[in-house]
């Protein structure tokens, strides 16, 4: 099983963007070559952010860098800080960012960072 499809198992926000994917499919025909690519991120980076606390101790972050789609342009997508971001909420922001961007002709991608 591929990483991808223990993440879209997880029905969190991936899974969600796939099955939208899914639904839409059928009006797409037209673009039916990229429907896989649409299915997958370009990238995904997970790092360790480790900060000093005030009391001195240091705790350790995960943060995440998910690239979508960049076959528009550079990756638009801010950074999402919260205690519960994961790689699975990551991966769907991106790709959201993906549709949002083609559907308004901008010419960017979609990426998304989380802390």
């Amino acid at each position: 099983m591929s990483n991808l499809s223990y993440i879209a198992q997880n029905h969190g926000p991936w899974s969600t963007y796939l099955e939208q994917i899914e639904r839409v499919t059928p009006y797409l025909e037209h673009l039916k070559g990229y429907i896989d690519t649409l299915k997958r991120p370009k990238r995904a980076l997970i790092v360790d952010v480790p900060i000093v606390m005030d009391d001195g101790t240091i705790q350790h972050f995960e943060g995440y860098r998910v690239q979508h789609n960049l076959s528009r342009g550079p990756g638009k997508g801010g950074i999402r800080y919260h205690p519960d971001v994961d790689l699975n909420e990551v991966m769907a922001l991106s790709a959201w960012m993906t549709i949002k961007t083609a559907v308004l002709n901008l010419p960017f991608g979609g990426a998304k960072g989380g802390v």
